[in-house]
């Protein structure tokens, strides 16, 4: 049974939907303001880095193990999120992880359309091999539109020959851009934060012209064989539902190892609210030890 603290994060989260469509610019304000409604921990130390024109920032606490790294890619549609509105999430995750966390704010759209993410993530995961860090002590992650795109950063990796990391974990991952799951209608009453229509809107402004079924766009339609393994956690409350397992199948089948945890009653990254909620601070232990365990 879901905890009594998720129908309080749930009446937050409805209380703050707009009565319509915001444009980009309000998503992407909304979004950054929410960031000081949750305050770092005071023992989170921030490196702030250049990565060739990609800004980007070190996030650990005192449990890192220098050479452990998390690659996160935030989340946010690809038209909004940033270092800025990930941080503290991306710091739990270091703790749990006992690792040093790298966020990069790779090129958003409409501004910088598909395959721009893409190739600033490879460029990010690169900079890292290039920097001396071993790649079976670096973990891909990345929540909503970041965990597609770490699947597409692996595809592209491969595709370019470059070696995989240890594992990647996907926060309840968008991965077909054309919204095709049937948790598109069976969980829509369900999921206080994303429709489909949101999603179809958002899908457009980042593909511009470029093809919904292309790999490095909607991964469920890619050839996954040779991937590490991967960890994809997901709420039966979202409509993204599908898409988590959906990204599950595809990769068992083309010979990936996939630990799939469906979580009852969670929503849309509801690891985001564990400063209230004790399902999303469980959620990231069981990352911190997926991560630890293929890293070690």
């Amino acid at each position: 049974m879901a905890s009594q603290e998720l129908k309080t994060v749930i009446d937050i989260i409805k209380s703050r939907m707009p009565e319509k469509t915001p444009s980009i610019e309000e998503m992407r304000a909304g979004m950054e303001a929410e960031v000081g409604l949750i305050p770092l921990a005071k023992d989170v130390r921030r490196e702030p880095i250049q990565i060739e024109s990609i800004p980007a920032e070190w996030v650990s606490t005192p449990e890192a193990t220098e050479d452990r790294v998390v690659y996160y890619l935030h989340g946010g549609g690809y038209v909004m999120g940033s270092i800025n509105t990930h941080r503290e999430l991306a710091s739990r995750i270091a703790r749990a992880a006992e690792a040093r966390v790298l966020l990069i704010d790779y090129r958003l759209a409409p501004e910088n359309p598909f395959p721009a993410a893409v190739e600033d993530a490879t460029i990010g995961y690169r900079w890292l091999l290039d920097n001396g860090v071993n790649p079976t002590r670096i973990v891909v992650a990345g929540d909503s539109a970041g965990g597609g795109l770490t699947v597409a950063t692996l595809i592209s990796l491969k595709d370019q020959g470059l070696p995989m990391p240890a594992a990647a974990v996907c926060l309840s991952p968008w991965v077909d851009m054309e919204a095709n799951g049937e948790s598109m209608q069976s969980k829509a009453k369900a999921d206080p934060m994303v429709q489909r229509e949101d999603i179809l809107m958002i899908a457009k402004a980042y593909l511009g012209k470029a093809n919904p079924r292309d790999p490095l766009a909607s991964p469920i339609y890619a050839d996954l064989t040779g991937l590490p393994p991967m960890l994809i956690q997901v709420g039966t409350a979202e409509v993204l539902l599908d898409d988590a397992k959906r990204l599950a199948k595809k990769a068992i089948d083309d010979g990936v190892w996939v630990t799939l945890e469906a979580w009852p009653d969670m929503i849309h990254v509801w690891h985001a609210y564990a400063v209230m909620l004790p399902e999303g601070r469980e959620a990231i232990s069981g990352i911190g030890e997926f991560v630890r365990r293929h890293t070690s």
